[in-house]
């Protein structure tokens, strides 16, 4: 924290904040907004930004309700970012509570939403709150990019937003998006990038026949067996300093009528790869063409990009958010590109720096879903040290 508050103001101010985010993601949580829906999340984000002097401009496409908020005109530009939509609840039965029912018991928050991301959100603005109390005249700027489809096709979501941004020339400088990604403990893991994901849609074609006269058809599942069999045991890459190997995978395979005396005329393969920057989407495409080809195979593919690999090497926002967790836990965090997807791969064309940083993901998606209330407090400190580092010195 400025050295420049005594130590009696800033004990009172991170109380303050602990507080807040709380009350905050009670407030969010009770709001029923399963993807796409928004249930009035952003109607109340949206009233206590204005309050704060930012401008809240609504981009909403396709049924997605979205904004981008900004206060100051000057750089760096801090952008906190994340979703108000959550996942389906499951069967109501299995909870022990209500999921649109905030409930505390046991030193936890129980919610839908309550660690996937309503209460990052809630950490970010009562972060951002006890930053302007002490720093209403900062340097930079600070945005908010919101949407309410992350956790559904995320097509009318933040990329929309980005492509507006984009379209104007509007840049960010450093970006924290509140996904979980704490493990065993509170600040063990802050995610600098993501690895990409990129689909493949296969299909082997043969010729249908009776299965009695093998020699009058081309089976269409033993001639792809041999390159699926290469595909499988082929080392794309060894991975670098930030990503692991790249994998392949299939996840579905077709063939056949249904019959038991058919030779099936073709084969569906669906496929993916998981790959970071040692891979670049037209390597793989190009390997996987190149090995088809030499097994002599007849075949179609077509290919899907799910999401682009990004990363944040060391610098500005990395080291900030890595003091700031350090001071607030104690906790030294890994840097990680581990997991699925996220909406960091859109705002990584716009965006400097973008990093991860959110509550234990352990019950994310879950019955029960729930967030530590000590977590929600230390998470809005480590944010506010965040923007105290990067728009105060």
């Amino acid at each position: 924290m400025n050295s420049r508050f005594s130590l009696q103001h800033i004990e009172y101010m991170e109380n303050k904040m602990a507080s807040k985010a709380l009350e905050y993601a009670h407030e969010l949580i009770r709001r029923r907004s399963i993807t796409p829906e928004d249930g009035g999340c952003q109607d109340w984000l949206a009233g206590k930004l204005g309050a704060l002097g930012f401008s809240v401009e609504p981009v909403d496409r396709g049924g997605v309700r979205n904004f981008w908020a900004r206060r100051g005109g000057a750089a760096p530009l801090v952008c906190f970012a994340g979703h108000t939509d959550v996942v389906p609840t499951g069967p109501l039965e299995q909870w022990h509570s209500d999921p649109f029912t905030p409930t505390e018991r046991d030193g936890r928050l129980y919610g839908r939403g309550a660690a996937d991301m309503k209460g990052s959100i809630a950490a970010f603005l009562a972060a951002v709150e006890g930053f302007l109390g002490d720093h209403p005249d900062h340097h930079g700027a600070i945005a908010w990019l919101i949407t309410s489809d992350e956790e559904g096709p995320a097509i009318d979501g933040t990329v929309r937003v980005v492509e507006m941004l984009a379209a104007r020339g509007e840049r960010i400088d450093a970006c924290i998006v509140g996904e979980p990604t704490c493990v065993d403990r509170f600040g063990d893991m802050m995610k600098n990038g993501r690895r990409g994901s990129l689909h493949g849609r296969l299909r082997v074609k043969g010729i249908q026949a009776h299965i009695a006269y093998p020699h009058l058809g081309r089976n269409p599942i033993h001639l792809a067996a041999p390159a699926i069999a290469e595909l499988a045991a082929t080392v794309w890459d060894a991975g670098n300093e930030y990503f692991p190997p790249t994998t392949w995978q299939i996840s579905n395979i077709h063939g056949g009528t249904g019959a038991a005396n058919v030779i099936p005329g073709h084969a569906d393969i669906a496929f993916n790869f998981r790959h970071g920057t040692a891979s670049p989407v037209e390597s793989l495409q190009a390997r996987v063409t190149a090995l088809l080809d030499r097994h002599g195979l007849d075949y179609e593919l077509a290919w899907e990009i799910g999401a682009k690999p990004f990363l944040t090497p060391r610098g500005s926002l990395v080291d900030a958010l890595d003091a700031a967790i350090r001071e607030v836990t104690g906790v030294t965090p890994e840097l990680s590109t581990t997991g699925g997807t996220s909406d960091g791969r859109f705002i990584a064309d716009i965006a400097d720096q973008v990093v991860e940083f959110g509550p234990i993901n352990a019950s994310i998606h879950k019955i029960d879903e729930h967030v530590g209330i000590d977590e929600l407090a230390d998470l809005s400190r480590v944010y506010r040290r965040v923007l105290d580092r990067l728009l105060t010195s």
